[in-house]
């Protein structure tokens, strides 16, 4: 198997952490311009999946993000309705993941040449992930960037959105409530959602694209009517860094013996790049696109009434273990 694929696509992981963290050391200084108001003092440290201002009682929850290289599979196959939908998945569900309710959000969209049927299927997508999010799109910004935005032919665009959620600050799930024992469960993702597009587009063949392009599945109706009605001790969207994801939730560890079989489209992705395990696990969610943190004596009562399912359970040693009859492999942050 060929270890360091994805950096080979183009995506270097020790780079993207780097900048991430000469960004983090210049702007938390900006916190301190909100201590001493009366509200939206910053509740966390940056790296969340969604950060917390204070608004008495409650908390608001922001978050960002956008749909990355899938806009380069969008436009190859003349089809955007996914990636409008892909948009609210990919910030709602990282809302969820604080236990917040997302209430609404706004998208920005570059375009190489404004394109009208274009901007109303990625609309369209948009709307409909609204609908099943149950947030409002309440603006956003659209720019014109022939100079910046390249992309296929002249259909290049980039999308982008911010969400709002909201949430008691006695309710606010941060993985400190996690203990050994604690079980995980899994909610299936609807493909490879929109992380790892990169490496998958670099040894997919085309005619094997359509299926990058199936919808990222939005979580939010379940998790907030497990978190509504059970006791939750950590949230996690698997996103980019796959199921490395597990570590930002606590310094505990993560034994999943019991994961789903792997969909085809990631095992085509394997065979097609000859992609390790590792490499596998830490960069898509391979099935499973959401895990929640639970109580044993629960367990029965979720499974049974939402789609969720035992993956595994926390253990004293810190990292990520994928146990299999066969194997185990414990995840690492490989340093390109």
């Amino acid at each position: 198997m060929v270890e360091n694929m994805y950096a080979g696509s183009g995506v270097d992981f020790r780079k993207e952490n780097d900048v991430v963290e000469a960004i983090k050391r210049i702007l938390r200084c900006t916190f301190d311009y909100r201590v001493n108001m009366p509200y939206g003092q910053v509740q966390h440290d940056l790296g969340a999946y969604a950060n917390m201002v204070s608004l008495g009682d409650y908390s608001l929850a922001l978050t960002t993000d956008g749909v990355g290289s899938k806009v380069l599979i969008a436009q190859a196959l003349g089809k955007y309705e996914a990636v409008g939908i892909d948009c609210v998945a990919m910030n709602v569900n990282d809302i969820i993941c604080v236990g917040a309710e997302p209430i609404a959000m706004v998208d920005y969209i570059a375009m190489q040449n404004m394109d009208i049927n274009i901007a109303k299927e990625i609309a369209w997508g948009l709307a409909k992930g609204a609908k099943e999010a149950n947030v409002a799109i309440i603006g956003g910004e659209t720019a014109s960037m022939p100079d910046v935005i390249r992309g296929v032919g002249d259909r290049g665009f980039d999308l982008a959105g911010t969400a709002l959620g909201v949430v008691k600050k006695d309710k606010i799930i941060t993985g400190s409530g996690i203990a050994v024992g604690d079980v995980v469960l899994g909610m299936s993702s609807s493909g490879v959602h929109s992380n790892g597009l990169t490496l998958a587009r670099n040894v997919l063949p085309k005619n094997m694209w359509v299926n990058l392009l199936v919808p990222t599945k939005i979580y939010v109706k379940d998790v907030l009517n497990i978190i509504s009605n059970y006791s939750v001790s950590g949230l996690a969207h698997i996103t980019g860094g796959g199921f490395l994801n597990l570590n930002r939730l606590t310094n505990y560890g993560f034994l999943l013996d019991s994961l789903p079989v792997v969909p085809p489209i990631f095992k085509k992705i394997q065979e097609f790049g000859n992609v390790s395990d590792d490499e596998m696990y830490r960069t898509f969610n391979m099935g499973v696109g959401f895990c929640v943190v639970v109580k044993p004596a629960d367990v029965s009562a979720i499974e049974s009434s939402f789609n969720a399912f035992r993956i595994g359970k926390i253990v004293k040693e810190s990292g990520v273990i994928i146990k299999s009859d066969s194997s185990e492999l414990k995840l690492t942050r490989v340093i390109y």
